[in-house]
């Protein structure tokens, strides 16, 4: 592009300089003619005027003197009595001549045509050398231009290029030239869209993988008592209905996901008996802590009601549980109760209880104490989250979290509100 551009120019130039070159040789070859016709017309005046002061003065007239006042022209005078003066050279070639009368007198100047050809020449050349001298200025000026335009699409295009390999870190480069920099903030903002794109499929990758495992894991022991009881019937048959309940769930949870991933925060809650989730969980997870040593149980008021999505709080549930058996200790107590104007869940066990270090950030993101992933608090105080719901860390030694759910009356009464608001 820039030696296009380069090219293009110079071709500019010289027909520019080709189209006027010819007209302004012209023009200013009869500039300096008529000039010279001018100057020869004064000083043939000039000189009659002198001669007839100096005969009125009783001066000599010599051809010396007036040869030195007037260098390079031939001067030829003829005075009142009938003699004749001249100065300078003799007349040689084609000259321009001057005539003047004063006083009786008659002057003639000549000068030679060659030397006002001369003069021309080194007008012309003078022109030539101001227009050479145009078209390098012009040149230069294109090149610097041709630099400043090539440089940032240059380095555009290396942008691109990388945003195509995957690196999307925005440069925030500007280059002064407004259509330019249009095209790199469109650039820089495709580059945030697709830095978000790639965090959000990177987090959605191990989302799904950590929230896929706790179900997959109670459907495979369903499956291996299936195995074990398959010379009982009935329990075959209540084992595959639990492994069937499973499935149904994990379908819920692959949907949660897929939510999530279209960045779907509406939540869907809904008033749910707080019991039958509970009980449903216990009864999951129940074999996974004895086969551990461990027990789980349920105390607190019966009968509770709050507003939550099934299958999240299950998940939420879930997770808690299995934070409990990877982290804690002894036998895991579920309570439920209410509290101010919601209704409390609590997870919580026996064990050391969460360090003091982590406490401020249990809930973020790739935190863990040990062997987990750091995914599953983060995930499940999201699910509450998007439910209206909180998640929160009540005791830190030993551990004890509390899910706080919308109470029923709460939600009508914000809902009446609203409605018999003003308009």
């Amino acid at each position: 592009m820039r030696r296009r551009l380069l090219l293009s120019t110079l071709a500019v130039a010289v027909v520019a300089i080709l189209t006027l070159g010819i007209p302004l040789a012209y023009a200013a070859h009869k500039l300096v003619h008529e000039e010279a016709a001018r100057s020869l017309d004064r000083e043939a005046s000039a000189i009659a005027e002198g001669v007839a002061f100096s005969l009125v003065a009783h001066r000599p007239v010599t051809g010396e003197v007036i040869a030195r006042e007037y260098p390079g022209r031939h001067i030829s005078i003829v005075l009142p009595d009938g003699r004749t003066l001249t100065a300078g050279p003799p007349r040689a070639g084609s000259a321009l001549t001057a005539t003047a009368a004063h006083g009786g007198i008659r002057v003639r100047v000549s000068r030679p045509e060659a030397e006002v050809s001369a003069d021309a020449l080194r007008l012309m050349l003078l022109i030539g050398s101001l227009a050479l001298l145009g078209v390098a200025v012009t040149v230069g000026l294109a090149m610097v231009q041709a630099r400043k335009l090539t440089v940032p699409l240059v380095d555009l295009a290396e942008t691109a290029d990388r945003l195509g390999s995957g690196n999307a870190r925005p440069r925030r480069r500007r280059y002064g030239i407004p259509e330019v920099d249009r095209v790199a903030e469109v650039l820089d903002r495709s580059a945030v869209r697709i830095a978000d794109l790639l965090a959000n499929s990177r987090e959605f990758a191990s989302d799904a993988s950590h929230q896929l495992r706790t179900p997959l894991t109670a459907l495979s022991m369903r499956l291996e008592e299936m195995i074990d009881a398959a010379d009982y019937p009935d329990v075959v048959r209540e084992e595959g209905a639990a492994a069937v309940a499973q499935t149904e769930r994990l379908v819920a949870v692959v949907e949660q996901l897929l939510s999530r991933a279209r960045h779907d925060r509406t939540g869907a809650a809904v008033a749910a008996p707080i019991d039958e989730i509970i009980a449903q969980q216990v009864e999951e997870w129940r074999p996974i802590f004895r086969r551990a040593g461990r027990d789980v149980r349920i105390v607190g008021e019966r009968d509770l009601v709050g507003m939550t999505n099934p299958e999240g709080l299950s998940q939420i549930v879930a997770t808690l549980l299995d934070n409990s058996l990877m982290h804690g200790a002894g036998t895991v107590t579920i309570r439920t109760r209410p509290y101010a104007s919601s209704v409390l869940v609590e997870v919580g066990d026996e064990g050391e209880g969460i360090p003091p270090e982590l406490e401020p950030r249990i809930f973020e993101r790739s935190i863990s104490g040990g062997r987990g992933t750091g995914l599953g608090l983060y995930l499940a105080r999201s699910l509450a989250t998007v439910d209206g719901n909180r998640l929160e860390l009540i005791q830190a030694r030993p551990a004890v979290f509390g899910v706080h759910l919308r109470q029923v009356a709460e939600v009508r009464l914000a809902e009446e509100r609203v409605v018999m608001g003003p308009a």
